[in-house]
């Protein structure tokens, strides 16, 4: 391994959603973790600002904003598994602000 290679952290709540019920190691070798969170944080960022936007133009609260979102992550053809477009969601939340520890209303919308 390069010691020069950029190191990235996965956050916990990631890694969860590869980890079965009473288990520690993910259920998908390391390097497709990575990559899905890779896709997934990308994917949070370049939606973030098109939430304010949206937020700020339509006049709707940020639940109707999440709630939107989670609907365009779960069109198909569908890029993400349920679980990563519920992370993607709550992760976007974050970036903005707003709150997401209720979120599990709004993926089931």
């Amino acid at each position: 391994m390069n010691d020069h290679a950029p190191q990235i952290e996965i956050p916990p709540s990631f890694v969860q959603l590869y980890l079965a019920p009473g288990r520690s190691k993910p259920s998908a070798p390391w390097a497709q973790v990575l990559s899905d969170y890779e896709l997934c944080e990308d994917m949070a960022q370049m939606l973030a600002p098109t939430a304010a936007d949206m937020l700020f133009k339509l006049g709707v609260t940020e639940r109707d904003v999440l709630e939107r979102c989670y609907r365009g992550l779960r069109t198909e053809p569908c890029v993400l598994s349920e679980p990563q477009s519920a992370w993607v969601l709550q992760r976007m939340a974050e970036i903005l602000s707003w709150p997401w520890q209720n979120l599990e209303n709004v993926v089931k919308a």
